[in-house]
């Protein structure tokens, strides 16, 4: 079943990327762009992820990296974890 029908994104692919250690929905919406859009997927999103114990959140705290759940060997690994920072509309207008 379709839960993000802007991206076509199916509750299966949604479970995979869970899998794959996203535990929110933004998470999920990096991973696949689901909930990016109009957003109304995003509740259905977080039902699928459920209250349940994050295993990405759990192997951040141990100090491995979440998504191979090994200690990382560089800080080049560590920054590959860390989003990008938006652009705002108004730096967007600034720099046009």
């Amino acid at each position: 079943m379709y839960v993000c029908s802007c991206f076509g994104i199916t509750e299966e692919q949604v479970r995979e990327h869970a899998d794959a250690g996203a535990c929110t929905p933004r998470q999920i919406a990096s991973a696949s762009k689901a909930g990016t859009d109009c957003g109304s997927c995003v509740r259905s999103i977080q039902g699928i992820l459920g209250r349940g114990q994050c295993p990405r959140r759990a192997a951040m705290e141990r100090g491995e990296t979440a998504l191979t759940g090994s200690a990382p060997s560089s800080g080049a690994e560590l920054a590959e974890l860390k989003p990008e920072p938006a652009e705002t509309p108004a730096a967007a207008r600034v720099a046009a």
